[in-house]
């Protein structure tokens, strides 16, 4: 391997650096079309705008795919991506592992909880307290922890099922929109423990993605997730909870600034009683309450769709939901002119996305020097591009998926607040971009001693458990104990916990992993199978220069300079000891693979 590509293994600052330079200086080229909202003309319609259409609506795609949209026009090709219901939509469901239970519904917020319900009621989570001998809860405990295992697992399974749908689908936009919108209604697993949940808010928000605003903000209020995660069950008359009136005003409809705390706690008032039974949206009119109630200056005896209602009267709202619309597809550097424009156009179609999406799509300002290439790609879509660009159909188990994107700072469903993933430049740190230059090592260069990171605890104290009962401890010694027999630092909590002979908490959660692991499905890890010397042979290439160029078009919405393009083409000359590509085809492969890794360590390869 030669030392450039040895250098670009290991990222350092001065990659910050050039991918800042860059960044600014692309931003500052001229701004022919920049602001002007009217339709790009057919005869300004051009291949370099079809890729970015897709790259936007979508996740990019392949030279043959770019090609399809081109030769559709701008007209047709965005209607064919916006107007998307009449392509059919083949892909499979989600494949349950089957692990969950009816003792399993309306899971206690914690493990007292769940003992505190044990001891008050003779069993919980389907489980009875044994009436006598040893730890008499602890098969109570141990499905306590079996759950939220077992729940972790799966999400990460669901999580890599929509990976999937994001790759394949014939319907680019809905999964673009359907991770807009998980982003814009933050919900995680960390609170919600429910991977049930989440799947169905994620099926919501692809059937509502570029559908009407109030239905689906509606559909997302009443959400079982949503409820659960904004603690609806607290919301409740006489004693208001006000985390979801909170958060439907500051971070889903208006914005900072537009209302004031007793909008607030009217609001709150509005929405008591709505609540969940497992998967079902339930109101509990006895904890509702029905009196009046003043809400951004209206007054009436409102319930939550009547406080809906009247947040989508205010500009504020469609001048909010545009504002991050342009910000997700067009450039976070806003023009307010625009936004006024464009929020005008969702309430004259009552906040109905598609005409907007289409207005958006066709413009001028779309397709402007400033905003073509001007986007920070998160890491879900920088690995779903990566895939897509290389004609992938499915989402290789190898590297994982979580963990890449984890690494990079985005791991679909742990958005980390409910205000989600902040984007644009945090995710341009020098920790987190030397992970974007592995990801793309990677997956070249798959890693034979991968560990299944999935079904591996992460937890070290289960794994000195692990050990320790395999060498034959017993369960008190097993959970006291760790290498060499030295005593483990728990907290005081743990501590008493232990000292309750119903159960032991730390074996409880050992072996709530081990069920956990018996049950869900893994995770199938493949590698990507992909012959870059079949590839660019294919492409028509004939020497090293087109090969570079070749690649380069492929792989790179931001044109690279002179230098770095003879760079590149010194390189595989270097590495292939002659400029001919057919005289090299034998051994082809590798030092296409290292030039392919050298392109995508590029700052021009963030962008899209």
């Amino acid at each position: 391997m030669s030392n450039l590509l040895i250098k670009l293994l290991k990222p350092s600052k001065l990659i910050i650096l050039l991918f800042l330079a860059t960044f600014v200086l692309f931003k500052s080229n001229a701004k022919t079309m920049d602001g002007n909202i009217n339709s790009l003309s057919s005869e300004e319609w051009t291949i370099a705008h079809a890729a970015h259409l897709l790259e936007r609506a979508g996740f990019g795609g392949t030279p043959e795919e770019i090609d399809k949209i081109f030769k559709m026009g701008v007209n047709e090709a965005t209607d064919y991506l916006v107007y998307y219901e009449k392509i059919p939509d083949n892909l499979k469901d989600f494949d349950e592992s089957g692990i969950h239970d009816p003792g399993l519904i309306n899971f206690p917020p914690s493990r007292p909880a769940t003992t505190k319900l044990a001891r008050e009621n003779g069993e919980a989570l389907g489980v009875k307290v044994k009436k006598s001998g040893n730890r008499r809860m602890q098969p109570i405990v141990n499905k306590f922890f079996y759950w939220l295992r077992a729940s972790r697992l799966e999400t990460q399974r669901v999580a890599y099922w929509w990976s999937n749908r994001m790759l394949s689908s014939p319907r680019p936009l809905e999964e673009k929109m359907t991770l807009f919108w998980h982003n814009h209604f933050a919900t995680s697993e960390t609170k919600v423990r429910d991977y049930r949940k989440l799947l169905l808010q994620n099926k919501t928000f692809r059937k509502h993605a570029t559908g009407n605003f109030r239905e689906l903000l509606i559909a997302t209020a009443k959400d079982p997730a949503m409820l659960y995660f904004l603690d609806a069950g607290q919301n409740v008359k006489g004693a208001p909870n006000e985390n979801f009136a909170r958060e439907i005003m500051e971070l889903f409809t208006l914005g900072v600034g537009n209302y004031d705390e007793k909008d607030i706690r009217e609001a709150a008032r509005a929405f008591t009683g709505w609540n969940t039974d497992d998967l079902t949206f339930i109101v509990n009119l006895d904890k509702h309450d029905s009196g009046k109630k003043t809400v951004l200056n209206k007054t009436g005896n409102f319930n939550g769709e009547d406080v809906i209602d009247i947040l989508l009267e205010q500009d504020a709202t469609s001048k909010f939901i545009v504002r991050k619309i342009y910000k997700e597809f067009v450039n976070e550097d806003v023009n307010e002119k625009i936004i006024s424009e464009y929020a005008k156009i969702l309430r004259e179609e009552n906040y109905e996305f598609k005409p907007l999406l289409k207005k958006i799509f066709m413009s001028k300002d779309f397709y402007s020097k400033k905003n073509i290439g001007s986007h920070i790609k998160s890491p879900v879509e920088l690995v779903i591009s990566s895939y897509k660009k290389l004609g992938a159909n499915t989402t290789p188990g190898i590297p994982d998926f979580n963990y890449t994107t984890n690494a990079m700072g985005q791991r679909l469903f742990w958005p980390p607040t409910v205000a989600g993933w902040a984007g644009g430049r945090s995710w341009i740190t020098p920790a987190l971009l030397m992970e974007r230059g592995n990801f793309a090592r990677s997956f070249l260069y798959p890693d034979i001693d991968f560990i299944d990171k999935d079904f591996y605890s992460p937890d070290p104290k289960i794994i000195l458990m692990h050990d320790s009962i395999r060498k034959g401890s017993d369960i008190t010694s097993a959970t006291k104990l760790s290498n060499g027999g030295d005593n483990i630092m728990m907290a005081e909590s743990n501590m008493m916990a232990d000292r309750d002979e119903d159960f032991n908490t730390r074996y409880g959660s050992y072996r709530g992993w081990q069920m956990a692991v018996s049950k869900v499905k893994p995770i199938k890890r493949d590698t990507l199978n992909i012959s870059f010397t079949d590839m660019v042979l294919k492409s028509g290439a004939l020497n090293t220069e087109e090969a570079v160029d070749y690649l380069i078009s492929r792989f790179l919405s931001v044109n690279i300079n002179d230098k770095k393009r003879q760079m590149l083409i010194n390189f595989l000359n270097d590495n292939l000891g002659t400029t001919n590509l057919e005289e090299a085809k034998s051994y082809l492969e590798d030092p296409l693979r290292m030039l392919t890794h050298l392109i995508m360590s590029q700052p021009e390869y963030q962008l899209g």
